[in-house]
């Protein structure tokens, strides 16, 4: 672990694993439900964790170094499943299929079968990175960006699953599309996915 201060109140901490980085986020806010650490925002990216709003910025690489709190967040462990239902009709799902040796079948199969998890949030407002694949069901970006993904497209890259929340560019294998609202500045909080939570797809009917 690496600790990098970032102004007077925050601190960036960086990992080479990105295992790491989702061990060190719960840990993070178990801490601060429990009171052992202030901080306003703990945000979670793909190898970092920013951590503002910090009174003491030294006691961050402590309480990291110290393994920190032990008990799981009472936060965390009340945060809700969330369930995308999905077509798998996308443009790449056949390419996706012979990557992975497979159908499209066993494409849904797999999909559906893994229980992903929110890493981190970025690229556009809304958008979850999603891990949980095997190693051996990471895929490559696709060649050449297409100039629109349609909103709701469910797509892959590298190890994340991801659901495009409004139309943009984008390089990611699409193997499928949800009518599931991922971003709406009228819902509190306005993004349906958040870092920490757990997220099912399954085929729509």
């Amino acid at each position: 672990m690496r600790a990098r201060r970032a102004g007077p109140s925050a601190v960036l901490l960086e990992w080479d694993d990105e295992a790491a980085v989702s061990a060190a986020y719960d840990l993070l806010v178990a801490a601060r439900t429990e009171g052992v650490l202030t901080a306003s925002e703990i945000v979670p990216a793909a190898r970092t964790v920013l951590v503002d709003g910090v009174t003491d910025p030294d006691r961050i690489r402590t309480l990291m170094e110290a393994g920190g709190v032990h008990a799981p967040s009472p936060a965390a462990g009340s945060l809700p499943t969330i369930t995308i239902p999905t077509t798998y009709d996308g443009e790449d799902l056949d390419d996706v299929a012979r990557m992975w040796r497979t159908d499209r079948a066993g494409v849904v199969a797999i999909h559906t079968g893994t229980e992903f998890r929110v890493a981190f949030c970025g690229f556009a407002p809304g958008f979850a990175y999603l891990t949980g694949l095997d190693a051996q069901h990471h895929v490559a970006r696709r060649p050449s960006p297409r100039t629109r993904v349609p909103a709701g497209t469910v797509a892959l890259a590298g190890p994340y699953s991801g659901v495009y929340p409004s139309a943009s560019p984008g390089g990611w294998q699409c193997i499928g599309r949800t009518e599931a609202m991922l971003f709406d500045l009228e819902n509190d909080p306005p993004a349906l996915l958040a870092p920490g939570v757990t997220v099912r797809f399954v085929e729509a009917a």
